[in-house]
Parts: C-alpha cells; structure tokens; sequence
C-alpha cells in the first residue's frame, strides 16, 4: 500500500509540469497510487519559498523528495513551508545535512573512507596556504584530492582536483584555488582535502541505496551506467544504521587491494539514479515506507 507521496521538480519552461529528467520517476509512482506534487526549484534557491511550494497541494501524504540538489539552508527553508502546509517532509533537515555534506557523515564512515579534513570558508574565497598547511598535516603523506562539503570536479581532475603531493603547499594552494574559481556560488560549505586511495576502476563504483538502514537497491554510478560491480556491505551497514539517516546513498569503489571503500554518502533524496536503473525497483520501497525502523 502506497503510504507516502512524491515531491519532484517542475519544467523551468513549463511549471505545471514534471521536469522531464524526472518525468520517469513521476510515471512510476502514479501508476503506484501515490500522489505526485511539484516543487519550483529555481524559486526556491532564490529565496522565493512560498512560491516553490504554491503547487504543493496542503495536507497532502508525507513527502519524499526527488530532485536537484538543495543547499541544507534552502531545505530547511523548504521544510519550514512545507510544514505551514501541513505536509512534512520524510527527511527532516538535520538529517538532510548530515547526508548532503560530508562533515556530517565523515565520522560515522571514516574507518571506510579516505582520511579527510576540511576547512570552512565562503565562495569565491579559497583558504590561505598556511590554512592548507595546516589541515594537509592531519593527512597521511602523499597525494590527495581537494572537493568542497558536498561535490568534486573529478572531470578537472588535474587542474581542480588531484593533488599529487599533499606536502606541496604553493600547488595544493594553486589547485584549490583553481577550484574555488569554477565551483564559483555553488561552492558548498568549505573545503575538504582528502588522501588519495588507489582504486580499481576498470570495475567502477556502485551506488548503493538505503532507506531506514537496509540496502534496498545497488545501480551502477551515473558516471559509468554500464559498469555494475556487486559490493560488499557486511562492514558498511552498520556504519550507515550508526549515521542514523532515513534515506541515503552510499557510492562504493574496491581499492587495489580488493577492500570495498565508501567514496561519497549522499542524501538518497537528490542522488541520481542512473540511467540504466527501474525507477520502480527504487519508488517501490520508497512510496510504501512512512515509519522509520524502531530498532
């Protein structure tokens, strides 16, 4: 039985309609039963909350969220006027940003993730080389890569990314830098610096899908739709019951010595389901689960 509704993007060019990235995922759960609202994505990241949510029937089932990604800020934003509405949001927003960003989960999984550090700072903004200095120290020695609390440009990998040596200041500093400048407003949160762990790629990453706990799907990464590997999670499941979040993802690759390592957590309610995945093998178990587990 269908206990939950859908909440998805609008067509900026046509907002009484589903955005067509989404439209899938909109099918899928009519055909459910469920309802589906719509959210005006671009009003809401421009502070314009009543008018995102103006198409969010009241009193409506409680929602989960399928969309673009949110700003924490904006999501609470957006869960402040769905509440006014009547309609609760299934991921509140402290739970929301301990997924989204990755000082958030990093505790929970650091036994199962590259070291990392991080460094708040402001867009437009990139740390000062001592500030680098300083957080490139608590990692082990050698190469790292630079992100920011939610995101990496791993396809600027040499100028945006890598890090070939943590203990060269003056390129660490060009190269997060170079960063900063294109993630431009979007920077979220800070910086993150990483250690770099030698992965087997050939194999690609798994995206594996959590609700309440219990893998409940695993796609390929929308990076390598083709590439679907079969991870382990014996040593990551209580690892995500301990990050203690209703809905997220976890991206898995196998390093060179065959250990399966968690590369990035996400909220489950803004990562991409790849092309090659049955929406309704994610929304099935999504739209008939209200409660969270007891135990």
């Amino acid at each position: 039985m269908v206990t939950a509704s859908l909440l998805l993007c609008n067509d900026p060019l046509r907002p009484a309609r589903c955005d067509p990235y989404f439209a899938a995922q909109a099918v899928v759960a009519r055909q459910a039963g469920a309802a589906v609202a719509l959210l005006d994505h671009d009003a809401l990241l421009a502070g314009r909350t009543d008018e995102a949510v103006r198409r969010v029937p009241r009193d409506l089932e409680p929602l989960w969220y399928r969309g673009w990604m949110i700003p924490t800020a904006a999501y609470a934003d957006l869960d402040a006027a769905l509440a006014a509405r009547g309609v609760p949001l299934l991921t509140a927003p402290a739970q929301y940003r301990s997924a989204h960003e990755l000082p958030g989960w990093y505790a929970d999984f650091a036994e199962a993730t590259p070291a990392s550090t991080w460094i708040a700072c402001t867009p437009h903004q990139a740390p000062e080389p001592d500030a680098l200095a300083r957080a490139a120290s608590e990692l082990p020695a050698g190469a790292g890569i630079v992100k920011d609390f939610v995101k990496s440009r791993k396809h600027e990998w040499d100028q945006a990314c890598y890090l070939p040596d943590l203990a060269d200041i003056p390129a660490v500093h060009t190269v997060v830098s170079r960063f900063v400048e294109l993630q431009d407003d979007s920077l979220a949160g800070g910086i993150v610096l990483r250690a770099f762990e030698d992965l087997q790629s050939r194999a690609g990453e798994a995206r594996v899908w959590w609700l309440d706990g219990e893998p409940v799907l695993t796609t390929a990464h929308p990076d390598t739709p083709d590439l679907q590997p079969a991870p382990a999670l014996a040593h990551i499941r209580p690892l995500v019951r301990e990050l203690d979040c209703r809905f997220i993802t976890t991206d898995l690759a196998q390093r060179a010595d065959g250990i399966w390592r968690v590369i990035e957590v996400g909220d489950g309610q803004v990562s991409d389901l790849p092309s090659s995945a049955d929406p309704s093998s994610l929304l099935g178990p999504l739209l008939t689960h209200v409660h969270g587990r007891t135990a």
